[in-house]
């Protein structure tokens, strides 16, 4: 179960991307689980001291380690600066490493070195988070960490509170305590929740006379807090990267933004359920094909009514509706025809992750033949069953044969004559890790390994085999089989699908 699925409540046999197993061997890579680690000379280390207590606001996170399987160390020997980095670099080429990704963001952990005061790897994990629009998990985890604790994790809360609609409580503690924000719009806005107008208004004046406000959001929040002595015949022009507040401000004044143009974040506007079915459907893809909303709450969206219109979001929805009626009446003349044309739909909008999450398992209980046999198959590997799958599967060839070995956890033999299939099995004839992040797991770095395997792997499905064998490896020798196998097929299939993203 993906870190998302399991924060939305998900059961264990809900559909979902698969979470990080548990590491059947944390120690640093190398070091035997029969014997303690020798050391080869003595140097006295330099320690931190901090009270005992509450974790800080650096070690806050929403998944205990009985969920994500990873130590409490997971970060603490690395830099911070160099984790941050990292968090903010890695692109996840495929569905299995971006739920990882989030169990890492998501996860309590030691603070790393260097942290200090600011909390800057909460920061970025709070940043990456926003950028990948997983708001209401962002929320959670500043508002457990406490957004009131510096000015910089204040603007984080204040911005998520924004796009998750909810900015009150972050606005009466800004009123309790000023100096979280120098930001005279974020000021004015807030007085103005507050019930404070008059104040709102003489704050907004003095600072649109000083120049210390721009102009948009000085005309914005003259609308918000004083409409009746603006004209609105003449709109004030949008911004192509609104800030949340001016997001907010829009709607609140009457010109509410299309989010489908905006950053991911926006999104999550659309699902609060003032939105129209289209502006929620599109904003759940956009979601779900980056893995910050689960394949059921997607599910949900698109069986909620009929379809309204053809073209577009409308003839996925059909197509998702039929084949799940089809499966439902067990109609095998049905689901074929059915399984084809979602199946082209989904693979458009870059979801058939999410689609074989839903349905994988489903379809591998019927014979399907041609077309609709082969995509079936591709389903169900590509489905938290894949295993199972894998032991149904007769083929021992090409991309299908290749996932479905790599599904149980072996090595083809002999290894695939093509460059691009061989990268990927050699991670299962021989799965050492290259010297240098080998190096790093004897330090103790583990979540910073574990960032750099998922950037290997970026530039490994780009064409570099030697780094596809290198991230792959890496990820089995620190115990994390299941993402490793996921990440393997959904590359195999998802690539010579035309689908990665």
């Amino acid at each position: 179960m993906s870190a998302i699925d399991w924060l939305d409540g998900g059961d264990s046999n809900a559909p979902a991307v698969l979470r990080p197993s548990p590491l059947r061997n944390p120690q640093p890579f190398g070091v035997p689980l029969d014997e303690p680690p020798v050391a080869s000379s003595v140097q006295r280390p330099e320690v931190e001291s901090a009270p005992l207590g509450e974790p800080t606001a650096e070690a806050v996170g929403l998944l205990p380690m009985s969920v994500t399987g990873l130590p409490r160390n997971l970060w603490r020997s690395s830099e911070v600066d160099t984790l941050a980095e990292l968090i903010e670099e890695v692109d996840p080429a495929v569905p299995a490493l971006s739920a990882l990704l989030f169990t890492l963001l998501l996860a309590e952990a030691d603070a790393p070195i260097g942290s200090g005061e600011g909390a800057p790897l909460l920061a970025a994990r709070l940043d990456r988070l926003i950028e990948e629009g997983a708001v209401d998990p962002g929320l959670a985890l500043i508002e457990r960490a406490g957004g009131a604790t510096s000015a910089d994790l204040f603007a984080r809360w204040f911005d998520l509170a924004l796009l998750a609609d909810s900015p009150d409580a972050a606005c009466r503690v800004l009123q309790r305590q000023p100096q979280l924000s120098d930001d005279l719009a974020t000021r004015v806005f807030c007085d103005a929740r507050n019930g404070r107008w008059d104040h709102a208004v003489t704050v907004l004046g003095t600072a649109d006379a000083l120049d210390q406000i721009n102009d948009r959001d000085a005309e914005l929040l003259l609308r918000f807090v004083e409409p009746g002595l603006v004209d609105e015949g003449n709109p004030v022009p949008p911004p192509a990267q609104p800030t949340p507040l001016q997001f907010r401000l829009f709607e609140a004044v009457g010109e509410t933004l299309p989010t489908q143009p905006l950053p991911r974040a926006f999104a999550a506007a659309d699902l609060s359920g003032t939105s129209g079915w289209r502006a929620q459907l599109l904003a759940a893809e956009r979601l779900a094909a980056h893995g910050a909303l689960s394949a059921n709450r997607l599910l949900g969206l698109y069986s909620e009514r009929r379809p309204a219109a053809s073209g577009g979001v409308w003839d996925r929805v059909a197509a998702v509706q039929a084949l799940d009626a089809a499966l439902n009446e067990g109609r095998e003349d049905l689901i074929g025809p059915a399984l084809v044309s979602a199946w082209g739909q989904m693979r458009s909008a870059g979801l058939l992750v999410p689609f074989s999450e839903l349905f994988g398992e489903r379809l591998s209980e019927h014979t399907l033949e041609g077309r609709a046999g082969r995509l079936a198959r591709r389903a169900a590997l590509l489905s938290p069953g894949y295993e199972t799958a894998a032991r149904a599967l007769d083929e021992t060839g090409g991309r299908l044969g290749l996932s479905a070995t790599i599904a149980s956890g072996q090595a083809p033999d002999p290894l695939p004559e093509a460059a691009f299939e061989a990268a990927v099995a050699r991670a299962w004839d021989d799965p050492t890790p290259p010297a240098e992040l080998a190096r790093r797991l004897q330090q103790g770095k583990l979540g910073e390994v574990v960032l750099r395997s998922m950037a290997l792997f970026e530039t490994g499905a780009a064409g570099n085999h030697q780094d596809l064998t290198e991230a792959l490896a890496t990820l089995r020798a620190v115990g994390l089989e299941d993402t490793a196998r996921r990440a393997a097929i959904e590359l195999l299939i998802l690539e010579e699908e035309g689908a990665l993203r």
